[in-house]
């Protein structure tokens, strides 16, 4: 089993336990149900730099990446930087995030937030709404077709955007559909997590141009983000690259400084 797989297993758990603790009810009871999303598509449209930098203390590959910051120091810090959007990592076994991440990311900045996430069902969704998300991430790798449409129909219903993050073409072709706002390539594969931006090089012109591309995963240089323009991505997730350093919101206003130049 690999490691995409174990994840899947244990989430499917997590989210079962949730579940019986506590109710639908008391999430859509959140103040953050009747707030207005801010779009991520909309950002990364009108950007010239589009980055969406990301909260992540540890990862599967990495172990402790950072954990000497605050995420309201991390978020504020981003915010300032110049990013259009934050991911917020919110698996804890193992990412080290939480729910409260998101929710203390929300109190301290105005600017899109994407719960990132493993979601096998829609209570998930509800969380993030809960919690104040205003995007979800989506796996193509770990969901058929028909659960891709349910849950991004779902996530649209709630006025949430949807972020599909893809591998390969098997995956672009079984999940394209309506319900999606934007396409993420992984530049990781998640099975062996070798880094290449191939994937999004040769993935990029099969994407249909109704969706925002975004490219995620080993972008840690500004050469890269110039050598993926030009095939129409528009956001490019930036996580490891600012969270190993001591100070991620001075790590992202330099290299997005650098990178408006």
């Amino acid at each position: 089993m690999n490691i995409l797989d174990k994840i899947i297993v244990d989430k499917k758990q997590e989210v079962l336990l949730k579940k019986s603790i506590i109710p639908v009810s008391q999430l859509e009871a959140s103040v953050f149900f009747e707030k207005k999303t801010i779009s991520l598509r909309q950002n990364l449209k009108n950007s010239t730099t589009g980055i969406i930098a990301e909260h992540k203390r540890r990862s599967p590959s990495k172990s402790v990446i950072n954990h000497g910051f605050t995420v309201e120091e991390v978020v504020k810090g981003y915010q300032n930087a110049g990013a259009c959007g934050i991911s917020v990592l919110t698996d804890g076994k193992y990412f080290g995030g939480s729910l409260d991440d998101l929710l203390l990311a929300r109190a301290s900045v105005n600017m899109p937030l994407l719960r990132k996430e493993f979601i096998v069902d829609e209570y998930q969704i509800l969380e993030a709404k809960a919690h104040g998300a205003d995007l979800i991430l989506l796996i193509a790798a770990v969901l058929t077709r028909p659960e891709i449409k349910a849950l991004s129909e779902f996530a649209k219903n709630l006025g949430l955007e949807v972020l599909l993050e893809i591998h390969n073409l098997e995956e672009l072709e079984k999940s394209i559909m309506p319900s999606l706002d934007l396409i993420g390539v992984n530049n990781r594969n998640l099975k062996t997590f070798e880094v290449s931006l191939d994937f999004s090089k040769q993935l990029a012109a099969q994407i249909p141009d109704e969706f925002v591309k975004v490219s995620e995963s080993g972008i840690s240089s500004i050469k890269a983000i110039q050598e993926l323009k030009p095939y129409g991505y528009k956001g490019f997730l930036i996580g490891e690259n600012f969270m190993k350093t001591d100070n991620p919101g001075k790590a992202a206003t330099q290299f997005i400084e650098q990178l408006a130049l």
